[in-house]
Protein backbone atom coordinates (compact mmCIF):
# COMPACT_ATOMS: atom_id res chain seq x y z
CA UNK A 1 0.00 0.00 0.00
CA UNK A 2 1.28 3.44 -0.96
CA UNK A 3 -0.20 5.91 1.52
CA UNK A 4 1.39 8.82 -0.37
CA UNK A 5 -1.31 8.38 -3.04
CA UNK A 6 -4.82 9.52 -2.21
CA UNK A 7 -7.74 11.42 -3.71
CA UNK A 8 -5.82 14.69 -3.55
CA UNK A 9 -2.72 13.47 -5.35
CA UNK A 10 -2.51 15.17 -8.78
CA UNK A 11 -2.75 12.87 -11.79
CA UNK A 12 -1.65 13.13 -15.40
CA UNK A 13 -4.61 11.93 -17.46
CA UNK A 14 -3.38 11.55 -21.00
CA UNK A 15 -1.98 14.99 -21.73
CA UNK A 16 -4.09 16.77 -19.07
CA UNK A 17 -2.91 17.50 -15.52
CA UNK A 18 -5.69 16.86 -13.00
CA UNK A 19 -5.52 18.72 -9.68
CA UNK A 20 -6.98 15.74 -7.85
CA UNK A 21 -8.32 12.22 -8.49
CA UNK A 22 -11.91 13.06 -7.55
CA UNK A 23 -14.02 12.68 -10.69
CA UNK A 24 -17.64 13.76 -11.07
CA UNK A 25 -19.42 10.74 -12.55
CA UNK A 26 -21.92 11.08 -15.43
CA UNK A 27 -25.35 11.79 -13.93
CA UNK A 28 -28.59 11.95 -15.90
CA UNK A 29 -30.64 14.87 -14.55
CA UNK A 30 -33.29 15.42 -17.28
CA UNK A 31 -33.02 19.19 -17.32
CA UNK A 32 -32.17 20.03 -20.93
CA UNK A 33 -34.29 22.66 -22.65
CA UNK A 34 -36.41 22.60 -25.78
CA UNK A 35 -34.79 20.59 -28.54
CA UNK A 36 -32.69 18.77 -25.90
CA UNK A 37 -30.44 21.83 -25.77
CA UNK A 38 -28.30 22.55 -22.67
CA UNK A 39 -29.02 25.91 -21.06
CA UNK A 40 -27.75 28.45 -18.53
CA UNK A 41 -29.07 26.39 -15.60
CA UNK A 42 -27.02 23.42 -16.77
CA UNK A 43 -23.97 25.66 -17.11
CA UNK A 44 -24.40 26.88 -13.53
CA UNK A 45 -24.75 23.31 -12.25
CA UNK A 46 -21.53 22.10 -13.86
CA UNK A 47 -19.57 25.25 -13.00
CA UNK A 48 -20.48 24.77 -9.33
CA UNK A 49 -18.70 21.39 -9.47
CA UNK A 50 -15.60 22.50 -11.36
CA UNK A 51 -13.28 21.71 -8.44
CA UNK A 52 -13.50 18.04 -9.41
CA UNK A 53 -10.29 16.81 -11.00
CA UNK A 54 -12.48 15.94 -13.98
CA UNK A 55 -16.19 16.26 -14.72
CA UNK A 56 -17.83 13.68 -16.97
CA UNK A 57 -21.06 15.11 -18.35
CA UNK A 58 -24.42 13.43 -18.18
CA UNK A 59 -25.06 10.89 -20.93
CA UNK A 60 -25.68 12.76 -24.19
CA UNK A 61 -27.37 11.20 -27.20
CA UNK A 62 -25.35 11.13 -30.41
CA UNK A 63 -28.49 11.21 -32.59
CA UNK A 64 -32.27 11.57 -32.31
CA UNK A 65 -32.43 7.78 -32.58
CA UNK A 66 -30.21 7.49 -29.52
CA UNK A 67 -32.62 9.22 -27.12
CA UNK A 68 -34.21 7.16 -24.37
CA UNK A 69 -35.46 9.65 -21.78
CA UNK A 70 -37.22 13.04 -21.81
CA UNK A 71 -35.22 16.25 -21.46
CA UNK A 72 -31.81 14.64 -21.92
CA UNK A 73 -29.27 16.66 -23.92
CA UNK A 74 -28.01 15.79 -27.38
CA UNK A 75 -24.83 16.52 -29.31
CA UNK A 76 -26.17 16.29 -32.86
CA UNK A 77 -27.55 19.76 -33.69
CA UNK A 78 -26.00 23.24 -33.97
CA UNK A 79 -28.24 24.45 -31.15
CA UNK A 80 -27.02 21.66 -28.87
CA UNK A 81 -23.39 22.45 -29.67
CA UNK A 82 -24.06 26.10 -28.78
CA UNK A 83 -25.80 25.05 -25.56
CA UNK A 84 -22.89 22.86 -24.53
CA UNK A 85 -20.52 25.76 -25.18
CA UNK A 86 -22.27 27.59 -22.35
CA UNK A 87 -21.36 24.65 -20.10
CA UNK A 88 -17.76 24.19 -21.17
CA UNK A 89 -17.06 27.93 -20.99
CA UNK A 90 -18.52 28.10 -17.48
CA UNK A 91 -16.49 25.12 -16.28
CA UNK A 92 -13.28 26.40 -17.84
CA UNK A 93 -13.78 29.84 -16.30
CA UNK A 94 -13.73 28.10 -12.92
CA UNK A 95 -10.55 26.22 -13.81
CA UNK A 96 -12.25 22.88 -14.36
CA UNK A 97 -11.97 20.09 -16.93
CA UNK A 98 -14.96 18.37 -18.54
CA UNK A 99 -15.50 15.37 -20.83
CA UNK A 100 -18.74 14.68 -22.71
CA UNK A 101 -20.29 11.21 -22.43
CA UNK A 102 -21.43 9.89 -25.83
CA UNK A 103 -24.65 7.82 -25.64
CA UNK A 104 -27.03 5.73 -27.72
CA UNK A 105 -29.67 3.91 -25.67
CA UNK A 106 -30.57 1.25 -28.27
CA UNK A 107 -33.62 -0.70 -27.11
CA UNK A 108 -34.08 1.41 -23.94
CA UNK A 109 -36.32 3.84 -25.77
CA UNK A 110 -39.88 4.03 -27.03
CA UNK A 111 -41.54 5.06 -30.31
CA UNK A 112 -42.80 8.18 -28.50
CA UNK A 113 -39.17 9.36 -28.33
CA UNK A 114 -38.09 8.20 -31.78
CA UNK A 115 -38.17 10.19 -35.05
CA UNK A 116 -41.47 9.52 -36.84
CA UNK A 117 -42.51 7.12 -34.09
CA UNK A 118 -40.11 4.43 -35.31
CA UNK A 119 -39.16 1.38 -33.28
CA UNK A 120 -36.00 1.63 -31.19
CA UNK A 121 -33.05 -0.30 -32.60
CA UNK A 122 -30.98 -3.02 -30.96
CA UNK A 123 -28.63 -5.87 -31.85
CA UNK A 124 -31.56 -8.29 -31.69
CA UNK A 125 -35.35 -8.01 -31.47
CA UNK A 126 -35.45 -8.72 -27.73
CA UNK A 127 -37.49 -6.34 -25.56
CA UNK A 128 -36.26 -5.24 -22.15
CA UNK A 129 -38.44 -6.07 -19.19
CA UNK A 130 -39.81 -2.96 -17.54
CA UNK A 131 -41.00 0.44 -18.65
CA UNK A 132 -39.69 3.26 -20.80
CA UNK A 133 -39.71 6.86 -19.65
CA UNK A 134 -41.64 9.08 -22.10
CA UNK A 135 -43.00 12.63 -22.11
CA UNK A 136 -46.41 11.12 -21.27
CA UNK A 137 -45.12 9.02 -18.40
CA UNK A 138 -43.97 5.42 -18.08
CA UNK A 139 -44.92 2.95 -20.83
CA UNK A 140 -43.96 -0.71 -21.37
CA UNK A 141 -40.85 -1.29 -23.45
CA UNK A 142 -41.59 -2.37 -27.01
CA UNK A 143 -39.82 -5.05 -29.01
CA UNK A 144 -36.96 -3.23 -30.76
CA UNK A 145 -35.98 -3.63 -34.40
CA UNK A 146 -32.77 -5.58 -34.96
CA UNK A 147 -30.23 -3.51 -36.85
CA UNK A 148 -29.31 -4.80 -40.30
CA UNK A 149 -25.60 -5.46 -40.78
CA UNK A 150 -25.33 -2.71 -43.37
CA UNK A 151 -26.81 -0.18 -40.89
CA UNK A 152 -24.08 -0.62 -38.30
CA UNK A 153 -21.50 1.64 -39.99
CA UNK A 154 -24.15 4.36 -39.69
CA UNK A 155 -24.25 3.83 -35.91
CA UNK A 156 -20.46 4.17 -35.76
CA UNK A 157 -20.78 7.36 -37.80
CA UNK A 158 -23.26 8.77 -35.27
CA UNK A 159 -20.61 8.43 -32.58
CA UNK A 160 -17.93 9.92 -34.81
CA UNK A 161 -20.09 12.97 -35.54
CA UNK A 162 -20.95 13.26 -31.87
CA UNK A 163 -17.25 13.28 -31.08
CA UNK A 164 -16.65 16.00 -33.66
CA UNK A 165 -19.50 18.07 -32.24
CA UNK A 166 -18.14 17.65 -28.70
CA UNK A 167 -14.80 18.99 -29.95
CA UNK A 168 -16.60 21.98 -31.48
CA UNK A 169 -18.45 22.55 -28.20
CA UNK A 170 -15.19 23.02 -26.29
CA UNK A 171 -14.98 19.82 -24.25
CA UNK A 172 -11.64 18.51 -23.02
CA UNK A 173 -12.40 14.97 -24.18
CA UNK A 174 -15.16 12.39 -24.48
CA UNK A 175 -16.25 9.20 -22.75
CA UNK A 176 -17.89 6.41 -24.77
CA UNK A 177 -20.85 5.04 -22.80
CA UNK A 178 -20.54 1.28 -23.10
CA UNK A 179 -22.31 0.51 -19.82
CA UNK A 180 -25.69 0.23 -18.09
CA UNK A 181 -27.62 -1.74 -20.70
CA UNK A 182 -27.46 0.76 -23.55
CA UNK A 183 -26.61 0.03 -27.19
CA UNK A 184 -22.90 -0.86 -26.92
CA UNK A 185 -23.57 -2.97 -23.83
CA UNK A 186 -26.46 -4.67 -25.66
CA UNK A 187 -24.04 -5.75 -28.40
CA UNK A 188 -21.41 -6.93 -25.89
CA UNK A 189 -23.63 -9.31 -23.94
CA UNK A 190 -25.14 -12.53 -25.22
CA UNK A 191 -28.33 -12.01 -23.23
CA UNK A 192 -29.28 -9.24 -25.66
CA UNK A 193 -27.17 -10.12 -28.70
CA UNK A 194 -28.43 -13.18 -30.62
CA UNK A 195 -26.98 -12.11 -33.97
CA UNK A 196 -25.46 -14.56 -36.44
CA UNK A 197 -23.41 -12.06 -38.47
CA UNK A 198 -19.96 -10.63 -37.69
CA UNK A 199 -21.43 -8.65 -34.76
CA UNK A 200 -22.80 -11.67 -32.91
CA UNK A 201 -21.91 -15.09 -31.58
CA UNK A 202 -18.31 -15.07 -30.35
CA UNK A 203 -17.02 -12.61 -27.79
CA UNK A 204 -14.77 -11.13 -30.46
CA UNK A 205 -17.77 -10.45 -32.69
CA UNK A 206 -19.90 -9.02 -29.89
CA UNK A 207 -17.11 -6.61 -28.93
CA UNK A 208 -16.68 -5.47 -32.54
CA UNK A 209 -19.06 -2.50 -32.29
CA UNK A 210 -17.35 -1.19 -29.15
CA UNK A 211 -13.97 -1.36 -30.84
CA UNK A 212 -15.17 0.19 -34.10
CA UNK A 213 -16.76 3.09 -32.22
CA UNK A 214 -13.62 3.55 -30.14
CA UNK A 215 -11.50 3.63 -33.29
CA UNK A 216 -13.80 6.23 -34.88
CA UNK A 217 -13.89 8.45 -31.79
CA UNK A 218 -10.14 8.30 -31.17
CA UNK A 219 -9.71 9.23 -34.82
CA UNK A 220 -11.39 12.55 -33.97
CA UNK A 221 -9.89 13.27 -30.56
CA UNK A 222 -6.72 11.24 -30.32
CA UNK A 223 -6.70 8.35 -27.87
CA UNK A 224 -5.39 10.41 -24.93
CA UNK A 225 -8.64 12.39 -24.81
CA UNK A 226 -11.04 9.41 -24.95
CA UNK A 227 -12.35 7.22 -22.14
CA UNK A 228 -14.67 4.19 -22.17
CA UNK A 229 -17.18 3.20 -19.51
CA UNK A 230 -18.23 -0.43 -18.91
CA UNK A 231 -20.42 -2.14 -16.30
CA UNK A 232 -19.24 -5.78 -16.18
CA UNK A 233 -21.49 -6.79 -13.26
CA UNK A 234 -24.51 -4.73 -14.27
CA UNK A 235 -28.08 -6.01 -14.49
CA UNK A 236 -29.69 -2.57 -14.98
CA UNK A 237 -32.02 -2.39 -17.98
CA UNK A 238 -32.57 -6.16 -17.90
CA UNK A 239 -29.01 -7.12 -18.84
CA UNK A 240 -27.31 -10.49 -18.57
CA UNK A 241 -24.40 -12.45 -20.00
CA UNK A 242 -23.56 -16.14 -19.80
CA UNK A 243 -19.88 -15.47 -18.99
CA UNK A 244 -19.23 -11.85 -18.03
CA UNK A 245 -15.74 -12.64 -16.74
CA UNK A 246 -14.72 -13.75 -20.22
CA UNK A 247 -16.73 -11.09 -22.06
CA UNK A 248 -15.41 -8.11 -20.14
CA UNK A 249 -11.95 -9.56 -19.68
CA UNK A 250 -11.69 -9.71 -23.47
CA UNK A 251 -13.12 -6.19 -23.89
CA UNK A 252 -10.63 -4.75 -21.39
CA UNK A 253 -7.68 -6.43 -23.11
CA UNK A 254 -8.90 -5.39 -26.56
CA UNK A 255 -9.12 -1.75 -25.48
CA UNK A 256 -5.40 -1.77 -24.64
CA UNK A 257 -4.64 -1.33 -28.35
CA UNK A 258 -5.91 2.27 -28.25
CA UNK A 259 -3.86 3.62 -25.31
CA UNK A 260 -6.93 5.50 -24.06
CA UNK A 261 -7.13 8.22 -21.44
CA UNK A 262 -8.90 5.74 -19.13
CA UNK A 263 -11.26 2.81 -18.69
CA UNK A 264 -14.13 3.62 -16.31
CA UNK A 265 -15.65 0.66 -14.45
CA UNK A 266 -19.10 0.87 -12.88
CA UNK A 267 -18.83 -1.74 -10.15
CA UNK A 268 -21.45 -4.17 -8.85
CA UNK A 269 -24.29 -2.65 -6.85
CA UNK A 270 -26.61 -4.21 -4.30
CA UNK A 271 -29.31 -4.21 -6.99
CA UNK A 272 -27.04 -6.16 -9.37
CA UNK A 273 -26.44 -8.80 -6.71
CA UNK A 274 -30.13 -8.89 -5.80
CA UNK A 275 -31.03 -9.48 -9.46
CA UNK A 276 -28.64 -12.41 -9.77
CA UNK A 277 -25.79 -10.64 -11.52
CA UNK A 278 -22.35 -12.24 -11.63
CA UNK A 279 -19.87 -10.05 -9.84
CA UNK A 280 -16.86 -9.28 -12.00
CA UNK A 281 -14.19 -8.09 -9.56
CA UNK A 282 -12.43 -4.92 -10.59
CA UNK A 283 -9.20 -6.81 -10.01
CA UNK A 284 -10.17 -9.02 -12.98
CA UNK A 285 -10.20 -5.89 -15.17
CA UNK A 286 -7.12 -4.37 -13.55
CA UNK A 287 -5.10 -7.46 -14.43
CA UNK A 288 -6.06 -7.16 -18.09
CA UNK A 289 -6.26 -3.43 -18.75
CA UNK A 290 -2.86 -1.76 -18.82
CA UNK A 291 -3.88 1.90 -18.75
CA UNK A 292 -5.53 4.31 -16.32
CA UNK A 293 -8.43 2.71 -14.45
CA UNK A 294 -11.28 4.75 -12.98
CA UNK A 295 -13.80 3.14 -10.61
CA UNK A 296 -17.31 4.06 -9.54
CA UNK A 297 -19.38 2.34 -6.89
CA UNK A 298 -20.72 4.23 -3.87
CA UNK A 299 -17.24 5.26 -2.79
CA UNK A 300 -16.65 7.36 0.31
CA UNK A 301 -13.61 9.46 1.18
CA UNK A 302 -12.09 6.57 3.13
CA UNK A 303 -12.88 3.90 0.53
CA UNK A 304 -11.61 6.12 -2.27
CA UNK A 305 -8.30 6.75 -0.54
CA UNK A 306 -7.91 3.03 0.18
CA UNK A 307 -8.50 1.83 -3.37
CA UNK A 308 -5.95 4.36 -4.66
CA UNK A 309 -3.36 3.56 -2.00
CA UNK A 310 -3.64 -0.14 -2.79
CA UNK A 311 -3.08 0.56 -6.48
CA UNK A 312 -6.42 -1.04 -7.40
CA UNK A 313 -7.47 2.07 -9.35
CA UNK A 314 -6.02 5.41 -10.42
CA UNK A 315 -9.12 7.63 -10.26
CA UNK A 316 -12.44 7.45 -8.40
CA UNK A 317 -15.71 8.88 -9.67
CA UNK A 318 -18.50 10.00 -7.38
CA UNK A 319 -22.14 10.36 -8.37
CA UNK A 320 -24.77 11.10 -5.74
CA UNK A 321 -22.28 12.80 -3.46
CA UNK A 322 -21.57 15.34 -6.23
CA UNK A 323 -25.30 15.91 -6.75
CA UNK A 324 -25.67 17.14 -3.16
CA UNK A 325 -22.19 18.58 -2.62
CA UNK A 326 -21.02 20.92 -5.38
CA UNK A 327 -17.83 21.51 -3.36
CA UNK A 328 -17.17 17.81 -2.68
CA UNK A 329 -13.35 18.04 -2.93
CA UNK A 330 -13.27 20.83 -0.35
CA UNK A 331 -15.57 18.92 2.00
CA UNK A 332 -13.37 15.84 1.64
CA UNK A 333 -10.24 17.91 2.32
CA UNK A 334 -11.78 19.35 5.49
CA UNK A 335 -13.48 16.07 6.43
CA UNK A 336 -16.58 18.26 6.68
CA UNK A 337 -20.17 17.00 6.96
CA UNK A 338 -21.85 16.18 3.64
CA UNK A 339 -25.22 17.34 2.38
CA UNK A 340 -27.63 14.46 1.83
CA UNK A 341 -29.09 14.14 -1.70
CA UNK A 342 -32.84 14.35 -2.29
CA UNK A 343 -33.79 11.50 -4.68
CA UNK A 344 -37.15 13.13 -5.46
CA UNK A 345 -35.30 15.87 -7.38
CA UNK A 346 -32.79 13.68 -9.23
CA UNK A 347 -34.69 13.52 -12.53
CA UNK A 348 -36.32 16.59 -14.01
CA UNK A 349 -37.40 19.89 -12.52
CA UNK A 350 -35.71 23.25 -12.14
CA UNK A 351 -33.06 24.55 -9.77
CA UNK A 352 -34.48 22.74 -6.72
CA UNK A 353 -32.22 19.80 -5.96
CA UNK A 354 -29.97 20.86 -8.84
CA UNK A 355 -28.17 24.15 -8.25
CA UNK A 356 -29.45 25.04 -4.77
CA UNK A 357 -27.34 22.69 -2.63
CA UNK A 358 -25.19 24.92 -0.40
CA UNK A 359 -21.41 24.83 -0.22
CA UNK A 360 -19.75 24.18 3.12
CA UNK A 361 -18.43 27.75 3.16
CA UNK A 362 -21.93 29.13 2.71
CA UNK A 363 -23.29 26.91 5.46
CA UNK A 364 -20.59 28.20 7.83
CA UNK A 365 -21.68 31.78 7.18
CA UNK A 366 -25.29 31.11 8.06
Amino acid sequence: MNTDINLFTPYKLGDIELNNRIVMAPLTRNRAGKGNVPNELNAEYYAQRASAGLIISEATQVSPQGQGYPFTPGIHSPEQIAGWKLVTNAVHQQGGRIYLQLWHVGRISHPDLQPDGALPVAPSAIPAQGQASTYEGMKPFVTPRALETEEIPGIVEQYRRGAENALAAGFDGVEIHGANGYLIDQFLRDGTNHRTDEYGGSIENRARLLLEITEAVTGVWGAKRVGVRLSPSGTFNDMSDSNPLATFGYAAEALNQFDLAYLHIYEATEADIRHGGTIVPTSHIRERYKGTLMVNGDYTLEKGNTVLARGEADLVSFGRLFIANPDLPQRFALNAPLNQPDPSTFYGGTEKGYTDYPTFELQQLR
